[in-house]
């Protein structure tokens, strides 16, 4: 949101800068960052997935090429730009691969494109992993070297840290956190997205929340909820799971309950892979966050489970705690990415 974002003018800014691109399915967000993180200019930009990939790489490159001409900055003075995108995604090529939220996108070479239509290297990498740096470089995690970012939304994101690198894998798929099995069982539930059985996704996200909910009412648990399973104008949300909760709502507060139950499995696993010392809950469904009763219990319960399945010393040593950058760790974290790769470039042709 732009009102939780304070803007500094290009004279009291710190050169470089750079872009930060963060793609989403139904928005793109564009913002111009300085090299110690502060905001220039932020504007969002209708993602209009129907037209296509280069229809919106049209679009981004118009905004940003105004946005430079506006505040009077030639192109030496932002050497280059993050883009942070959904996956599937070959990251080496700059290919998006197969985004299920962007079907007309498949197949396309996303990072070259940007490059081409703004004349500037671009930083390539998943949206995931584009928020968990600005949350290492920026928010929650900017006092450590490794943390490990969970985005909870439609469906459960990750990025991974360890020692100030991202691990974006072989294959373009490290830190798919959402994707570690929590549930062994055969009838285990399904992935939203990749239908993976008995994945986090398929137990922490909004859209499993929803799922759990519906099947409780269905089955005939009493809830304010009911009313909404016969859809119309009120729709069953995560959002309204909460709103109930607040309200006192005993099945509502069960499934928030159950959720962190399953959080606090998949951060075990997590912990106990990458000891990280830092895990930070971010994305839309965090149940009103630090500033809600509903959101402390919430965090409670995952570090109560996770305190119950780990050994005492990693318990004591590894923070659990809110992202604190909201929506904008995107495109802030896809613009500090690009700031470390600008600054690794230099220093290899400087070592030559």
């Amino acid at each position: 949101m732009t009102e939780s974002i304070s803007f500094v003018p290009p004279a009291e800014a710190s050169f470089p800068l750079f872009w930060g691109i963060d793609i989403g399915g139904t928005n793109i967000k564009v913002g111009l960052v300085d090299s110690t993180g502060q905001t220039l200019a932020y504007e969002i930009i209708p993602t209009e997935e129907s037209k296509g990939a280069q229809a919106a790489v049209n679009r981004t490159a118009a905004q940003v090429t105004a946005i430079e001409n506006r505040l009077g900055l030639q192109r030496e003075q932002i050497p280059r730009i993050g883009l942070g995108a959904p996956g599937s995604m070959d990251l080496p090529a700059g290919m998006l691969i197969e985004p299920p939220n962007l079907p007309n996108w498949w197949q396309f070479p996303i990072r070259d494109s940007i490059a081409k239509a703004l004349g500037r290297p671009v930083s390539f990498l998943n949206d995931a992993n584009a928020a968990a740096y600005g949350e290492f470089w920026l928010g929650a995690g900017r006092e450590h070297s490794s943390m490990i970012l969970l985005t909870l939304g439609t469906g459960v994101g990750g990025g991974i840290i360890v020692n100030d690198e991202l691990i974006n894998g072989v294959n373009s798929f490290g830190s798919e956190c959402g994707h570690v099995i929590v549930n062994s069982a055969s009838d285990a539930q399904l992935c939203v997205w990749g239908g993976g059985r008995g994945q986090l996704e398929a137990y922490a996200s909004a859209s499993a929340v929803v799922q759990r909910t519906r099947q409780r009412l269905t089955d005939g648990a009493s809830s304010q909820l009911k009313g909404l399973l016969g859809g119309g104008d009120q729709e069953l949300t995560a959002k309204k799971v909460y709103e109930a909760a607040i309200a006192g709502d005993t099945v509502a507060n069960e499934i928030i309950d159950e959720t962190a139950r399953w959080l606090g499995i998949g951060v075990t696993i997590l912990v106990h892979t990458i000891d990280p010392g830092l895990v930070v809950l971010g994305g839309a469904m965090d149940f009103g966050g630090a500033d809600s009763p509903v959101g402390q219990r919430f965090l409670q319960k995952i570090k109560d489970e996770f305190e119950e399945r780990t050994f005492a010393n990693v318990f004591a040593g590894t923070k659990l705690e809110f992202a604190t950058l909201t929506s904008n760790a995107g495109y802030l974290g896809a613009a500090g990415y690009a700031r470390k790769e600008q600054i690794d470039s230099e220093t290899k042709t400087q070592t030559r």
